[in-house]
């Protein structure tokens, strides 16, 4: 049996899996929030059961944070993790990576049906890189790099590499988040708080004032899923015209890292896109990604699919222990 986590500052997901010629399957799993647990070992004395840690074999956490040395500091928690002591208290290999590389992994192990293709890749030869992007409160990027015997999955930070707009709109953009923010990565861009940022930027070149119930929803709860909801329902043209800003950009840099990476195709996760699928297949997003100039040919045959499958991390954290042991 594997003991599997992904670790955020928000919550912490744990659960134990098997996993064979047939994939990974979770036999147990729980949430907690992060804020309200000392640290990793009182969610794993809160999970474990005497018997379970008799019958585990591996275990994988993947980190929201770098990973040095064995060793990983939670960006936004305060935790720090050490793989090592914990391979001692269980008796087996532990593992702590980077929560990117989690979900690329996850991306090899998920049921077919989880994958939603938005351009089908031409034919490819041998095991080319795949690159992946997920997007949630913050923007992660990774590349799958097949060795000769399996895929591994390389951290990147290129999510907070700088924003390069390329239409005027993205260039009125980035001059109104730099005043806001300074600098301007990507990630600034393609994350909850970044829809958030361009519907301001819109609304702000808009004669239309906030509906009233607009501005309720968005200060009750999650800004951005407010946003989101009243531009897939049609209600209101300033979020509309923002999340077809957001699909566009996410197109763009998509291309980018596919160009990176010279990528046979390309993965979008994370806990926004599979809300956001209906923009997402709307056109925007593969126009922009085929928009390479001298390359547009062969950006359009890289393979480009939605991660629809939020537990990706997990199952990818479980793939990489039952695999490295």
């Amino acid at each position: 049996m594997i003991l599997a986590g992904t670790i955020g500052a928000t919550k912490t997901v744990l659960a134990l899996c098997n996993v064979d010629e047939y994939g990974v399957r979770v036999t147990r799993i729980q949430r907690y929030a992060s804020q309200e647990l000392a640290s990793l070992d009182k969610a794993l004395d809160l999970f474990l059961r005497e018997r379970e840690i008799e019958a585990l074999y591996g275990a994988c956490f993947g980190v929201a944070g770098p990973v040095v040395d064995g060793v990983a500091r939670v960006t936004n928690l305060g935790w720090v993790l050490d793989a090592a002591p914990l391979s001692k208290k269980f008796g087996i290999d532990v593992s702590l990576i980077n929560d990117l590389q989690a979900t690329a992994l996850g991306s090899l192990v998920v049921p077919h049906d989880k994958l939603v293709v938005l351009q089908d890749s031409g034919p490819l030869t041998g095991h080319p890189p795949i690159a992946v992007l997920a997007l949630g409160t913050g923007l992660g990027e990774a590349t799958l790099v097949h060795d000769g015997k399996r895929y591994r999955a390389l951290p990147s930070e290129g999510g907070h590499a700088d924003f390069a707009p390329f239409t005027d709109d993205e260039i009125g953009l980035l001059t109104f988040l730099r005043g806001r923010h300074g600098h301007v990565s990507y990630e600034r861009v393609l994350s909850s708080g970044g829809i958030l940022d361009a519907y301001e930027y819109v609304r702000s070149l808009s004669n239309e004032r906030e509906p009233t119930w607009l501005a309720h929803d968005i200060a009750a709860g999650d800004p951005s899923m407010a946003i989101v909801n009243a531009a897939l329902a049609g209600k209101d043209a300033s979020c509309g015209r923002a999340i077809e800003m957001f699909t566009e950009m996410l197109g763009a840099e998509a291309g980018n890292i596919a160009l990176r990476a010279v990528a046979g195709s390309v993965v979008i996760g994370g806990g926004i896109p599979h809300k956001l699928l209906p923009a997402l297949q709307s056109g925007g997003l593969m126009k922009r990604f085929n928009d390479k100039g001298r390359f547009a040919r062969w950006t359009q045959q890289v393979g480009v699919h939605v991660l629809v499958e939020p537990r990706a991390g997990l199952l990818g954290a479980a793939s990489h222990a039952a695999t490295s042991t």
